[in-house]
């Protein structure tokens, strides 16, 4: 069994979110062809992406031929639009969120719905992840690696923090909104260099901030294998008890391509360990039963 926790999906088309809200700044899906669609911001390219991304079908095939049985499913970050009004956010973020239900409800073996929040008015999150969790069945979320202003210790996202626990949510942590000018501009810097930096710093600040102290049944999952997390520190005892999981950042191209291959290449784990990184951590993480997709 292979659980890929870290893979992004999209509808394949949705409203026109400046005629909806009023204003700028969204992403908009451009389908110029069969297989091939333009994500485009504010009239300009933000991403070619392909049918990969919202084909739940084209998506099996490939989970077929790399061997992987479970996809947990999230929105791209770009998404997350926590810089809009928080109603609006809400209401982009209920539009995601269904459309992940839609397409776990018809295949519940291979797939499972990480939800997405708004995040920049903490009521409204709490809100949404009780419709995640108790209706739409979701056993997480995904957030940002910070939230506009807010680091991920802030105590404005308590509230959040405390419906999780109480809900046994899982958190999964992803680095965004990079600065992508400047220095930046260049190499495809913000991807390679930005998001380790954003892991690594909001890592940082939930171990600094008392985070894990103050709600020791918190689940959190960084993307990414942490960042630069683990390099930054030197070395972690034993990878903190083996908690890593497979997670390939499907369908983008800087992921592992044949999941699970470093793992399973790896002579000195045995059966049982690689099992664990495979799939076992992520169940646990998920708080998922494996008959759940046998």
């Amino acid at each position: 069994m292979k659980i890929d926790i870290h893979s992004h999906i999209l509808p394949k088309e949705w409203p026109d979110l400046k005629q909806r809200y009023g204003y700028g700044g969204w992403i908009q899906m451009q389908h110029h062809c069969q297989d091939q669609a333009n994500m485009i911001k504010d009239g300009k390219m933000f991403r070619v992406v392909e049918s990969n991304c919202w084909d739940p079908e084209v998506r099996l095939k490939e989970m077929d031929k790399s061997g992987v049985t479970v996809q947990a499913l999230s929105t791209v970050p770009v998404m997350f639009s926590y810089w809009a009004k928080p109603q609006d956010t809400l209401d982009l973020s209920q539009f995601l969120n269904d459309d992940i239900a839609s397409i776990v409800r018809k295949y519940p073996k291979r797939f499972v719905g990480l939800g997405t929040l708004p995040m920049q008015a903490p009521d409204l999150a709490v809100q949404e992840m009780h419709r995640c969790v108790k209706e739409l069945r979701f056993p997480g979320v995904q957030i940002g690696s910070h939230i506009n202003q807010w680091d991920l210790n802030s105590p404005e996202l308590y509230p959040v923090y405390t419906a999780a626990e109480e809900l046994n949510c899982s958190i999964f942590v992803h680095p965004w909104d990079m600065q992508i000018d400047g220095r930046m501009s260049k190499y495809w810097l913000p991807w390679l260099v930005g998001m380790p930096a954003e892991t690594t710093t909001a890592i940082c600040c939930m171990i600094m901030g008392g985070i894990f102290e103050r709600f020791p049944k918190l689940k959190v999952c960084f993307a990414h294998g942490g960042g630069a997390f683990p390099y930054t520190i030197g070395r972690i005892n034993h990878g903190f008890k083996d908690k890593v999981l497979l997670g390939t950042d499907y369908p983008f191209p800087l992921g592992e391509h044949i999941p699970g291959q470093l793992i399973e290449s790896i002579e000195e784990f045995d059966g049982r360990l690689k099992d664990r990184l495979l799939a076992g951590n992520a169940l646990s993480f998920l708080g998922l039963e494996r008959t759940l997709f046998n």
